[in-house]
């Protein structure tokens, strides 16, 4: 996949494009259904699909103290977008002169001058331009008038829950892995660097990681069976988010046990990415060490437990 950072980066021989425009924060499953319309149009029309996202989010630049947490960082989302077959992403910078821009001068300067589109798909609560104005109803009127096709989406819903990225936030808020990976497609997870332990975990005859500092989506505190993955090697694991009122602190982490944990070198530079399973528990306040550690190792059981059923439903879908 070709990425763009800016509309000047197209070559001129580009050629017309299919695209949809969006923040596609976590490309969820309502972001995957309508790509994969805009990959298999392109196809038929021999144009480039294509994506056009922002970076930083607007609200960030528009109403900075409501902005949200993001559920994918930048390359992140890059790579889930590379994932659905889209052919090319431009990264649009979201700052004051593109929020000025009227929803007509964007459809015309940006969709039509730059982008060369020929088709433009879009869900249902599509808007942009300036203050919101522009809406699928506006869109399609420019459609008409600049020569392009718009496809508008319904809202998807799973088991009664409609698929957005600000769902997803809700659900995760809340602890609810499960039905946030319903909506996701996949387990939502973070990608972090490692970050400096406490001093705790090998006393619970477990090897564990910590994550650095990690500013954007996670989970409600509590504990959760994960997989974490270091430097391309993967490990079942039971993941710890909050604070550790055991032993009397107060500062946020996320802490990983792996359990089936062999020698590998980790370094201040491998990526450490944990995928949010199943939440085991709330955090609680044990007694004693002796009361955590016997906790411990009945959230190991239940995870072990959790990784040989799932390794027998994956057998049985083999077969």
């Amino acid at each position: 996949m070709r990425v763009f950072r800016a509309p000047n980066e197209i070559p001129s021989d580009f050629g017309k494009t299919v695209l949809s425009v969006g923040n596609f924060d976590g490309v969820h499953l309502a972001h995957q259904a309508v790509l994969r319309e805009v990959c298999r149009n392109a196809r038929k029309r021999q144009a480039t699909s294509l994506a056009v996202t922002f970076e930083p989010h607007p609200t960030r630049i528009l109403r900075p103290e409501g902005a949200p947490q993001l559920l994918t960082s930048l390359p992140e989302k890059l790579r889930l977008l590379e994932a659905t077959g889209i052919d090319a992403t431009l990264v649009l910078p979201f700052n004051r002169d593109l929020s000025l821009t009227t929803s007509q001068d964007f459809a015309q300067h940006i969709i039509v001058e730059k982008l060369h589109a020929v088709e433009v798909h879009e869900g249902a609560n599509f808007h942009f331009g300036h203050k919101a104005e522009g809406n699928v109803e506006k869109l399609s009127e420019f459609g008409k008038e600049l020569g392009f096709d718009v496809h508008i989406y319904p809202e998807m819903k799973i088991r009664g829950q409609a698929v957005s990225s600000s769902n997803i936030r809700k659900l995760l808020a809340q602890g609810d892995v499960s039905r946030a990976r319903h909506l996701l497609g996949r387990a939502f997870s973070i990608v972090a660097a490692p970050g400096r332990g406490r001093g705790f975990g090998h006393k619970f005859t477990v090897p564990t990681v910590n994550l650095a500092r990690y500013d954007e989506m996670v989970p409600a505190n509590g504990v959760y069976i994960t997989r974490t993955t270091l430097g391309g090697y993967g490990f079942d694991s039971v993941t710890n988010v909050g604070n550790r009122p055991t032993f009397g602190e107060d500062s946020f982490a996320i802490e990983s046990h792996l359990l089936n944990f062999y020698e590998i070198e980790i370094t201040s530079d491998t990526q450490v990415e944990t995928q949010f399973l199943k939440r085991l528990r709330d955090e609680v306040k044990w007694p004693d060490v002796d009361a955590l550690r016997a906790q411990i190792a009945k959230d190991v059981h239940r995870a072990r437990r959790f990784f040989h059923l799932e390794g027998k439903l994956a057998q049985q879908a083999r077969a």
